[in-house]
Protein backbone atom coordinates (compact mmCIF):
# COMPACT_ATOMS: atom_id res chain seq x y z
CA UNK A 1 0.00 0.00 0.00
CA UNK A 2 1.31 3.45 -0.92
CA UNK A 3 2.41 5.97 1.71
CA UNK A 4 3.65 9.54 1.80
CA UNK A 5 7.06 10.28 3.29
CA UNK A 6 7.60 13.88 4.42
CA UNK A 7 10.69 15.55 5.88
CA UNK A 8 9.42 18.63 7.66
CA UNK A 9 10.50 22.19 8.48
CA UNK A 10 11.38 23.12 4.88
CA UNK A 11 10.58 26.70 3.84
CA UNK A 12 8.19 26.84 0.89
CA UNK A 13 8.37 29.20 -2.08
CA UNK A 14 7.01 29.10 -5.61
CA UNK A 15 3.79 29.05 -7.64
CA UNK A 16 0.89 26.62 -7.30
CA UNK A 17 -1.68 26.25 -10.09
CA UNK A 18 -5.09 25.29 -8.68
CA UNK A 19 -7.00 22.51 -10.42
CA UNK A 20 -10.65 22.36 -11.42
CA UNK A 21 -13.16 21.69 -8.67
CA UNK A 22 -13.87 18.05 -7.82
CA UNK A 23 -17.07 19.05 -6.01
CA UNK A 24 -18.24 20.91 -9.10
CA UNK A 25 -17.25 18.27 -11.66
CA UNK A 26 -19.09 15.39 -9.95
CA UNK A 27 -22.65 16.84 -10.06
CA UNK A 28 -22.02 18.20 -13.58
CA UNK A 29 -20.97 14.71 -14.71
CA UNK A 30 -24.27 13.43 -13.28
CA UNK A 31 -26.10 16.27 -15.07
CA UNK A 32 -24.56 15.09 -18.35
CA UNK A 33 -27.17 12.32 -18.31
CA UNK A 34 -29.66 15.06 -19.28
CA UNK A 35 -27.72 15.97 -22.44
CA UNK A 36 -26.56 14.01 -25.48
CA UNK A 37 -23.11 15.48 -26.13
CA UNK A 38 -21.04 17.22 -23.44
CA UNK A 39 -17.45 18.45 -23.38
CA UNK A 40 -16.04 19.42 -19.98
CA UNK A 41 -12.72 21.25 -19.60
CA UNK A 42 -10.51 22.06 -16.58
CA UNK A 43 -11.47 18.71 -15.05
CA UNK A 44 -9.31 17.53 -12.08
CA UNK A 45 -7.67 14.16 -12.68
CA UNK A 46 -8.52 12.63 -9.30
CA UNK A 47 -9.89 9.24 -8.28
CA UNK A 48 -13.47 10.36 -7.56
CA UNK A 49 -13.78 11.73 -11.12
CA UNK A 50 -12.58 8.45 -12.63
CA UNK A 51 -15.00 6.53 -10.39
CA UNK A 52 -17.93 8.69 -11.53
CA UNK A 53 -16.88 8.17 -15.15
CA UNK A 54 -16.89 4.40 -14.59
CA UNK A 55 -20.41 4.68 -13.20
CA UNK A 56 -21.62 6.72 -16.20
CA UNK A 57 -19.99 4.21 -18.60
CA UNK A 58 -21.87 1.41 -16.84
CA UNK A 59 -25.12 3.37 -17.24
CA UNK A 60 -24.45 3.74 -20.97
CA UNK A 61 -22.50 6.95 -21.60
CA UNK A 62 -19.56 6.94 -24.02
CA UNK A 63 -16.66 8.72 -22.30
CA UNK A 64 -13.31 9.90 -23.61
CA UNK A 65 -10.84 11.42 -21.14
CA UNK A 66 -7.92 13.48 -22.47
CA UNK A 67 -5.47 13.74 -19.60
CA UNK A 68 -3.13 16.01 -21.57
CA UNK A 69 -5.66 18.89 -21.58
CA UNK A 70 -7.92 17.73 -18.70
CA UNK A 71 -10.97 17.25 -20.89
CA UNK A 72 -13.86 14.78 -20.68
CA UNK A 73 -16.14 14.20 -23.68
CA UNK A 74 -19.45 12.42 -22.94
CA UNK A 75 -21.95 11.10 -25.50
CA UNK A 76 -25.20 9.36 -24.65
CA UNK A 77 -25.94 5.98 -26.25
CA UNK A 78 -29.40 4.54 -26.89
CA UNK A 79 -29.01 1.63 -24.46
CA UNK A 80 -29.25 3.23 -21.00
CA UNK A 81 -29.25 1.26 -17.76
CA UNK A 82 -31.08 3.00 -14.92
CA UNK A 83 -28.93 1.20 -12.35
CA UNK A 84 -26.04 2.48 -10.23
CA UNK A 85 -24.54 -0.63 -8.58
CA UNK A 86 -22.95 -0.86 -5.14
CA UNK A 87 -19.48 -1.66 -6.51
CA UNK A 88 -19.35 1.73 -8.27
CA UNK A 89 -21.01 3.85 -5.58
CA UNK A 90 -19.50 2.38 -2.40
CA UNK A 91 -16.38 4.58 -2.32
CA UNK A 92 -17.93 7.81 -3.53
CA UNK A 93 -20.92 9.59 -2.08
CA UNK A 94 -21.52 11.65 -5.25
CA UNK A 95 -22.72 8.50 -7.04
CA UNK A 96 -26.18 9.11 -5.57
CA UNK A 97 -26.43 12.24 -7.77
CA UNK A 98 -27.38 10.12 -10.80
CA UNK A 99 -30.71 9.45 -9.05
CA UNK A 100 -32.29 12.81 -9.98
CA UNK A 101 -31.37 12.87 -13.71
CA UNK A 102 -32.20 9.18 -14.25
CA UNK A 103 -35.58 9.66 -12.61
CA UNK A 104 -36.54 12.82 -14.49
CA UNK A 105 -35.33 11.64 -17.92
CA UNK A 106 -35.93 7.88 -17.83
CA UNK A 107 -38.66 7.81 -15.14
CA UNK A 108 -37.00 5.16 -12.97
CA UNK A 109 -33.75 4.47 -11.12
CA UNK A 110 -32.15 1.91 -8.85
CA UNK A 111 -29.18 3.44 -7.03
CA UNK A 112 -27.04 1.93 -4.29
CA UNK A 113 -26.91 3.79 -1.00
CA UNK A 114 -23.62 5.70 -1.19
CA UNK A 115 -20.25 5.46 0.54
CA UNK A 116 -17.39 7.98 0.72
CA UNK A 117 -15.58 9.43 3.70
CA UNK A 118 -16.44 8.08 7.16
CA UNK A 119 -17.12 11.52 8.62
CA UNK A 120 -20.68 10.98 9.78
CA UNK A 121 -23.94 9.39 8.78
CA UNK A 122 -24.67 11.94 6.01
CA UNK A 123 -28.01 10.25 5.23
CA UNK A 124 -29.71 10.65 1.85
CA UNK A 125 -33.11 11.29 3.42
CA UNK A 126 -33.07 14.96 2.30
CA UNK A 127 -32.45 13.82 -1.29
CA UNK A 128 -35.40 11.41 -1.08
CA UNK A 129 -37.56 14.00 0.69
CA UNK A 130 -37.17 16.35 -2.32
CA UNK A 131 -37.71 13.65 -4.93
CA UNK A 132 -40.89 12.45 -3.20
CA UNK A 133 -42.20 16.03 -3.23
CA UNK A 134 -41.66 16.01 -7.00
CA UNK A 135 -43.85 12.91 -7.28
CA UNK A 136 -41.39 10.02 -7.17
CA UNK A 137 -42.35 6.77 -5.47
CA UNK A 138 -39.36 5.56 -3.48
CA UNK A 139 -38.49 2.53 -1.37
CA UNK A 140 -35.25 1.23 0.14
CA UNK A 141 -34.55 -2.46 -0.41
CA UNK A 142 -31.38 -4.53 0.00
CA UNK A 143 -29.19 -1.43 0.27
CA UNK A 144 -30.65 0.20 -2.84
CA UNK A 145 -32.86 3.23 -3.47
CA UNK A 146 -35.58 2.09 -5.88
CA UNK A 147 -37.36 5.08 -7.41
CA UNK A 148 -40.22 5.27 -9.90
CA UNK A 149 -41.82 8.21 -11.71
CA UNK A 150 -43.76 6.40 -14.45
CA UNK A 151 -46.14 9.38 -14.85
CA UNK A 152 -43.26 11.88 -14.82
CA UNK A 153 -42.15 14.29 -12.12
CA UNK A 154 -44.16 17.43 -11.35
CA UNK A 155 -42.95 20.78 -10.05
CA UNK A 156 -43.44 21.46 -6.36
CA UNK A 157 -42.57 23.81 -3.51
CA UNK A 158 -39.84 22.22 -1.43
CA UNK A 159 -38.32 23.68 1.72
CA UNK A 160 -35.28 21.78 2.97
CA UNK A 161 -35.29 21.39 6.78
CA UNK A 162 -31.48 21.64 6.68
CA UNK A 163 -29.09 23.18 4.16
CA UNK A 164 -27.64 20.29 2.14
CA UNK A 165 -25.34 20.54 -0.88
CA UNK A 166 -26.07 17.05 -2.20
CA UNK A 167 -29.84 17.29 -1.71
CA UNK A 168 -29.93 20.68 -3.44
CA UNK A 169 -27.99 19.23 -6.38
CA UNK A 170 -30.21 16.16 -6.72
CA UNK A 171 -33.37 18.29 -6.47
CA UNK A 172 -32.05 20.64 -9.19
CA UNK A 173 -31.23 17.72 -11.48
CA UNK A 174 -34.68 16.17 -10.97
CA UNK A 175 -36.57 19.47 -11.28
CA UNK A 176 -34.87 20.15 -14.63
CA UNK A 177 -37.26 17.70 -16.36
CA UNK A 178 -40.25 18.04 -14.01
CA UNK A 179 -43.48 19.52 -15.43
CA UNK A 180 -44.16 23.07 -14.28
CA UNK A 181 -42.42 25.23 -11.71
CA UNK A 182 -40.33 24.01 -8.79
CA UNK A 183 -39.39 26.32 -5.93
CA UNK A 184 -36.54 25.10 -3.69
CA UNK A 185 -35.99 27.04 -0.47
CA UNK A 186 -33.29 26.84 2.24
CA UNK A 187 -30.92 25.64 -0.49
CA UNK A 188 -27.15 25.34 -0.47
CA UNK A 189 -25.65 28.16 -2.57
CA UNK A 190 -22.01 27.03 -2.77
CA UNK A 191 -20.01 28.13 -5.87
CA UNK A 192 -20.21 24.49 -7.00
CA UNK A 193 -24.03 24.70 -6.97
CA UNK A 194 -23.84 27.89 -9.05
CA UNK A 195 -21.54 26.10 -11.52
CA UNK A 196 -24.10 23.28 -11.84
CA UNK A 197 -26.83 25.87 -12.45
CA UNK A 198 -24.66 27.50 -15.13
CA UNK A 199 -24.38 24.09 -16.82
CA UNK A 200 -28.15 23.47 -16.61
CA UNK A 201 -28.83 26.90 -18.14
CA UNK A 202 -26.69 25.89 -21.13
CA UNK A 203 -29.04 22.89 -21.41
CA UNK A 204 -31.92 25.36 -21.74
CA UNK A 205 -33.11 25.37 -18.15
CA UNK A 206 -34.90 28.46 -16.78
CA UNK A 207 -33.42 28.93 -13.30
CA UNK A 208 -33.48 31.95 -11.01
CA UNK A 209 -31.77 32.41 -7.63
CA UNK A 210 -32.76 34.78 -4.83
CA UNK A 211 -30.87 34.27 -1.56
CA UNK A 212 -31.30 30.60 -0.63
CA UNK A 213 -34.35 30.16 -2.91
CA UNK A 214 -33.99 28.63 -6.37
CA UNK A 215 -36.85 28.58 -8.92
CA UNK A 216 -36.77 26.15 -11.87
CA UNK A 217 -39.19 25.96 -14.79
CA UNK A 218 -39.10 22.33 -15.98
CA UNK A 219 -37.89 21.47 -19.48
CA UNK A 220 -38.09 18.25 -21.46
CA UNK A 221 -34.52 16.96 -21.86
CA UNK A 222 -33.52 17.59 -25.50
CA UNK A 223 -30.67 16.62 -27.76
CA UNK A 224 -28.12 19.23 -26.87
CA UNK A 225 -24.39 19.62 -27.46
CA UNK A 226 -22.67 21.84 -24.90
CA UNK A 227 -19.20 22.85 -23.70
CA UNK A 228 -18.50 23.80 -20.10
CA UNK A 229 -15.39 24.84 -18.18
CA UNK A 230 -15.26 23.69 -14.53
CA UNK A 231 -14.56 26.36 -11.89
CA UNK A 232 -11.43 26.24 -9.74
CA UNK A 233 -11.28 24.12 -6.58
CA UNK A 234 -11.68 26.55 -3.67
CA UNK A 235 -10.93 23.84 -1.07
CA UNK A 236 -7.66 22.93 -2.79
CA UNK A 237 -6.82 26.65 -2.97
CA UNK A 238 -7.63 27.06 0.73
CA UNK A 239 -5.42 24.08 1.61
CA UNK A 240 -2.40 25.59 -0.17
CA UNK A 241 -3.10 29.00 1.36
CA UNK A 242 -2.78 27.35 4.78
CA UNK A 243 0.48 25.68 3.69
CA UNK A 244 1.75 29.15 2.73
CA UNK A 245 0.62 30.55 6.07
CA UNK A 246 2.54 27.81 7.87
CA UNK A 247 5.79 27.73 5.90
CA UNK A 248 5.65 30.17 3.03
CA UNK A 249 8.56 32.46 2.26
CA UNK A 250 6.30 33.44 -0.62
CA UNK A 251 3.67 31.17 -2.18
CA UNK A 252 1.57 32.39 -5.13
CA UNK A 253 -1.75 30.58 -5.64
CA UNK A 254 -2.80 30.92 -9.30
CA UNK A 255 -5.78 30.17 -11.59
CA UNK A 256 -8.36 31.23 -9.00
CA UNK A 257 -10.95 33.93 -8.27
CA UNK A 258 -10.01 35.50 -4.89
CA UNK A 259 -13.58 36.83 -4.45
CA UNK A 260 -14.74 33.22 -3.85
CA UNK A 261 -12.24 32.95 -0.95
CA UNK A 262 -12.96 36.26 0.81
CA UNK A 263 -14.09 34.56 4.05
CA UNK A 264 -10.94 32.41 4.26
CA UNK A 265 -8.66 35.32 3.29
CA UNK A 266 -10.16 37.48 6.06
CA UNK A 267 -9.60 34.70 8.63
CA UNK A 268 -5.94 34.41 7.62
CA UNK A 269 -5.50 38.20 7.79
CA UNK A 270 -7.02 38.24 11.30
CA UNK A 271 -4.42 35.64 12.28
CA UNK A 272 -1.66 37.98 11.08
CA UNK A 273 -0.86 36.35 7.75
CA UNK A 274 0.51 38.54 4.94
CA UNK A 275 -1.74 38.24 1.87
CA UNK A 276 -1.82 40.16 -1.43
CA UNK A 277 -4.62 39.47 -3.92
CA UNK A 278 -4.79 40.22 -7.64
CA UNK A 279 -7.41 39.44 -10.29
CA UNK A 280 -6.68 35.70 -10.46
CA UNK A 281 -3.99 34.97 -7.86
CA UNK A 282 -3.13 35.25 -4.16
CA UNK A 283 0.35 35.75 -2.71
CA UNK A 284 0.86 34.55 0.88
CA UNK A 285 3.75 34.52 3.37
CA UNK A 286 3.99 33.19 6.92
CA UNK A 287 4.24 35.35 10.03
CA UNK A 288 6.29 34.79 13.18
CA UNK A 289 3.41 36.01 15.36
CA UNK A 290 0.37 33.89 14.47
CA UNK A 291 -2.75 35.01 16.35
CA UNK A 292 -5.40 32.73 17.86
CA UNK A 293 -8.84 32.49 16.21
CA UNK A 294 -12.35 31.09 16.87
CA UNK A 295 -14.24 29.46 13.99
CA UNK A 296 -17.59 27.72 13.40
CA UNK A 297 -18.25 25.64 10.28
CA UNK A 298 -21.33 26.80 8.37
CA UNK A 299 -22.84 26.43 4.89
CA UNK A 300 -21.40 28.77 2.25
CA UNK A 301 -20.68 31.69 2.45
CA UNK A 302 -19.65 30.72 5.99
CA UNK A 303 -16.51 28.83 7.02
CA UNK A 304 -16.36 25.51 5.09
CA UNK A 305 -16.26 22.19 6.92
CA UNK A 306 -13.90 20.96 4.18
CA UNK A 307 -11.19 23.33 5.53
CA UNK A 308 -11.76 22.64 9.22
CA UNK A 309 -9.01 20.00 9.55
CA UNK A 310 -6.46 22.10 7.65
CA UNK A 311 -7.14 25.22 9.74
CA UNK A 312 -6.73 23.12 12.89
CA UNK A 313 -3.08 22.51 11.92
CA UNK A 314 -2.61 26.27 11.57
CA UNK A 315 -4.17 26.75 15.02
CA UNK A 316 -1.53 24.46 16.57
CA UNK A 317 1.04 27.13 15.64
CA UNK A 318 -0.97 30.16 16.88
CA UNK A 319 -0.33 31.94 20.19
CA UNK A 320 -2.96 31.03 22.78
CA UNK A 321 -6.24 29.08 22.74
CA UNK A 322 -8.02 28.74 19.38
CA UNK A 323 -11.44 27.13 19.00
CA UNK A 324 -13.19 25.47 16.09
CA UNK A 325 -16.79 24.22 16.28
CA UNK A 326 -17.94 21.60 13.76
CA UNK A 327 -21.60 22.17 12.92
CA UNK A 328 -21.90 20.19 9.66
CA UNK A 329 -20.64 16.60 10.26
CA UNK A 330 -20.62 14.79 13.58
CA UNK A 331 -17.48 12.69 13.02
CA UNK A 332 -15.15 15.22 11.47
CA UNK A 333 -12.59 15.32 14.26
CA UNK A 334 -11.07 11.92 13.49
CA UNK A 335 -7.77 13.54 12.55
CA UNK A 336 -7.37 14.88 16.11
CA UNK A 337 -5.88 11.70 17.68
CA UNK A 338 -3.26 11.59 14.90
CA UNK A 339 -2.36 15.27 15.40
CA UNK A 340 -2.06 14.64 19.16
CA UNK A 341 0.34 11.78 18.46
CA UNK A 342 2.51 14.36 16.68
CA UNK A 343 2.46 16.62 19.75
CA UNK A 344 -0.58 18.84 19.17
CA UNK A 345 -2.47 19.95 22.30
CA UNK A 346 -6.16 19.56 21.42
CA UNK A 347 -9.28 18.81 23.49
CA UNK A 348 -12.73 17.97 22.09
CA UNK A 349 -15.87 19.01 24.01
CA UNK A 350 -19.41 19.29 22.62
CA UNK A 351 -18.56 19.51 18.89
CA UNK A 352 -15.77 22.00 19.64
CA UNK A 353 -12.01 21.51 19.36
CA UNK A 354 -9.89 23.56 21.76
CA UNK A 355 -6.43 23.98 20.26
CA UNK A 356 -3.60 25.21 22.51
CA UNK A 357 -0.64 26.75 20.74
CA UNK A 358 1.99 27.08 19.70
CA UNK A 359 2.90 23.36 19.70
CA UNK A 360 6.18 21.90 18.54
CA UNK A 361 5.04 19.02 16.30
CA UNK A 362 7.23 15.96 15.82
CA UNK A 363 7.16 13.55 12.89
CA UNK A 364 5.38 10.22 13.39
CA UNK A 365 3.72 7.43 11.46
CA UNK A 366 0.06 8.39 11.12
CA UNK A 367 -3.08 7.14 9.37
CA UNK A 368 -5.53 9.12 7.23
CA UNK A 369 -9.23 8.54 7.97
CA UNK A 370 -10.85 10.67 5.26
CA UNK A 371 -10.02 13.05 2.41
CA UNK A 372 -9.57 16.31 4.33
CA UNK A 373 -8.00 14.59 7.36
CA UNK A 374 -5.35 13.11 5.07
CA UNK A 375 -4.29 16.52 3.72
CA UNK A 376 -4.34 17.96 7.25
CA UNK A 377 -1.72 15.33 8.18
CA UNK A 378 0.34 16.37 5.14
CA UNK A 379 0.34 19.96 6.44
CA UNK A 380 1.27 18.72 9.93
CA UNK A 381 4.11 16.66 8.45
CA UNK A 382 5.43 19.68 6.58
CA UNK A 383 5.84 21.69 9.81
CA UNK A 384 6.92 18.80 12.05
CA UNK A 385 10.45 17.97 13.12
CA UNK A 386 12.04 14.94 11.45
CA UNK A 387 10.11 12.45 9.30
CA UNK A 388 6.37 11.81 8.97
CA UNK A 389 4.85 8.77 7.23
CA UNK A 390 1.18 8.97 6.21
CA UNK A 391 -0.69 5.72 5.59
CA UNK A 392 -3.93 5.11 3.64
CA UNK A 393 -3.30 7.96 1.22
CA UNK A 394 -5.92 6.60 -1.21
CA UNK A 395 -8.22 9.07 0.58
CA UNK A 396 -5.92 11.88 -0.59
CA UNK A 397 -6.01 10.67 -4.20
CA UNK A 398 -9.79 11.02 -4.24
CA UNK A 399 -9.63 14.81 -4.17
CA UNK A 400 -6.13 16.30 -4.62
CA UNK A 401 -4.50 16.37 -8.06
CA UNK A 402 -0.69 16.08 -8.24
CA UNK A 403 -0.33 17.04 -4.55
CA UNK A 404 3.27 15.85 -4.11
CA UNK A 405 4.36 17.49 -7.37
CA UNK A 406 2.78 20.83 -6.42
CA UNK A 407 4.52 20.78 -3.03
CA UNK A 408 7.82 19.60 -4.56
CA UNK A 409 7.68 22.56 -6.96
CA UNK A 410 7.66 24.75 -3.82
CA UNK A 411 10.75 22.99 -2.40
CA UNK A 412 8.94 20.66 0.04
CA UNK A 413 10.56 17.28 0.77
CA UNK A 414 7.66 14.93 0.10
CA UNK A 415 7.48 11.70 -1.86
CA UNK A 416 5.28 8.67 -2.40
CA UNK A 417 6.67 5.28 -1.36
Amino acid sequence: MQKLLIKGRKELSGNILISGSKNSTLPILAASLLATDVKLTNVPLVKDIFTMCKLLKFIGISIKIKKSNKTIHLKQKTNIKTLAPYKLVKTMRAGVLVLGPLLTKFKKAKVSLPGGCAIGTRPVDLHLFALKKLGAKIKIKDGYIIADASKGLKGAKIKFPLVSVGATENALLAAYGAKGKTVLSNCAIEPEILDLISFLKKLGSDIKIFGRTITIIGKSPKNKKINHKIIFDRIEAGTYLIAGALLGKKIVIKKIDPKTLIFEINILKKMGIKIITSKNSISISRTNNLKKIELITKPYPGFPTDLQAQFMVLMTQANGLSKIKENIFENRFMHVPELKRMGAKIEIKNKTAYVYGPSNLNGAEVMATDLRASVCLVLAGLIANNRTIINRIYHLDRGYEFLEKKFQNCKAEIKRI
